[in-house]
């Protein structure tokens, strides 16, 4: 065996090296956990078991409440109807004829008995003259009759006709007074067909397009010549759910039930009344039909057109009002939450009526604070605080000073200390 001979310089490059790995290593950082509070036994306390010994109080919910205030409040119905005529009149001829004048313009406004058109009249004129001839024929032929009877009763008398003379005479007269009745007859038809040919207003309204022309035949009531509308007093039809017939019913029988119509656009606003209720409940909607009366002399209501009516049915009298926003519709039914010495309680209540923001209710007590914003928030028997109102623009300057806040640069990483490559067996 032999052995190999070992310089000293070697053997102490050797040692040098491990020294300074073993230094390097022994310099990590060491992570140190955050020094407690000593406890009052001496012994330090964990953040957990602090928490734990002393809970923190809920904070209380800020809202904002309303006070129930009492006052006369009027029960109204809101609909949207359809403003309709009272009467729309079809004018037709009577006769078949040709039309020789039109007296009057379209959109006309007419009254009762106003000439509209002229038909042609020269037959039933020839007509007329024909029935007067005949009654005047028969009357004068009615005249010798009797005259011949006068003088038959005397020569019956004398003794020198027999009496079947007379009754013959007898018999004309009564026959020629027959005739003359029907002749009377006649004449009128004749003039009853002549008035036919001038066709007049049955109504007073606004006409509307004209449909034929001078020379326009037209055919005994089939042709339709004008229209003729009623436009004062005119009526808003609509309709409303079941559940309010009852209100209509007593409203209309107490003849107290006034109607309000506004135009979608609100450039007019008339009143009138309700003025009839439908005998039955459409089936498939579940709504009845009613008309409501206005006066409509400056023609502010246009048939055909949109109207929002407000039916005004009846008054509740001391009426509890909160606000509608502080109704809360759930499960268990309609209720609210009462502040009371600065604690919430839920109040079942029944709302009698609600219209607008405000809303007529039962169980609850006149100056009682309820909880109108922030509700979504609140459970029974909570702490609350009335907030005050925030002015508009409240939230800008926050919202600058957050958005001018700069994000925060991260700490640069300690850089990793350079591994040595030397080895305890390396060479230098």
């Amino acid at each position: 065996m032999t052995t190999r001979f070992v310089p000293p310089v070697c053997v102490a490059s050797a040692l040098l090296s491990s020294l300074l790995l073993i230094t390097a290593c022994s310099e990590k950082p060491s992570t140190h956990a955050p020094a407690t509070a000593p406890s009052a036994n001496g012994a330090s306390a964990t953040p957990a078991a602090t928490a734990s010994a002393a809970p923190a109080a809920a904070p209380a919910i800020s809202v904002t409440l309303a006070k129930a205030t009492q006052r006369d409040i009027a029960v109204t119905i809101k609909a949207t109807g359809t403003v309709t005529s009272l009467s729309t009149v079809d004018v037709k001829p009577q006769v078949t004829s040709v039309v020789t004048k039109v007296n009057f313009k379209e959109g006309q406004f007419v009254k009762r008995g106003d000439l509209l058109f002229t038909l042609d009249s020269r037959t039933d004129e020839a007509n007329l003259a024909k029935a007067k001839a005949q009654l005047a024929k028969d009357e004068a032929t009615l005249l010798d009759a009797k005259r011949q009877l006068a003088r038959n009763q005397e020569l019956v008398a004398k003794g020198f006709i027999a009496q079947s003379a007379a009754d013959t005479s007898q018999s004309n007269v009564e026959g020629l007074t027959a005739t003359i009745a029907a002749d009377k007859a006649a004449l009128d038809a004749a003039t009853t067909a002549l008035s036919y040919n001038r066709i007049t207003a049955a109504q007073a309204g606004r006409v509307g397009v004209i449909n034929v022309f001078p020379g326009s035949a037209v055919q005994a009531n089939q042709t339709t010549l004008v229209t003729i509308t009623q436009l004062d007093p005119i009526a808003v039809a609509f309709n409303l759910p079941q559940s309010n017939l009852s209100d209509a019913l007593s409203a209309l029988k107490g003849h107290g039930t006034f109607a309000t119509a506004k135009l979608p656009d609100g450039s007019a606003t008339v009143k009138g009344t309700l003025s009839f209720i439908d005998n039955v409940v459409d089936a498939a909607s579940g709504t009845v039909k009613m008309k409501a009366l206005f006066p409509n002399k400056e023609n502010k209501l246009w048939p055909g057109g949109y109207a929002d009516i407000t039916l005004s049915t009846r008054t509740i009298k001391d009426a509890v009002v909160i606000p509608r926003a502080s109704v809360i519709q759930n499960a268990r039914g309609t209720i609210v939450y009462v502040v009371e010495n600065g604690k919430t309680i839920l109040r079942p209540i029944k709302v009698l009526f609600a219209q607008g923001e405000d809303a007529a209710v039962s169980g609850i007590q006149v100056g009682e604070s309820v909880v109108q914003d922030g509700k979504q928030n609140v459970r029974p028997n909570v702490a609350v605080v009335e907030r005050a109102a925030k002015p508009a623009a409240a939230s800008t300057p926050a919202s600058s000073a957050s958005a001018s806040v700069p994000t925060p640069t991260p700490a640069p990483t300690p850089a990793t200390p350079p591994a040595t490559a030397a080895s305890a067996g390396g060479k230098p």
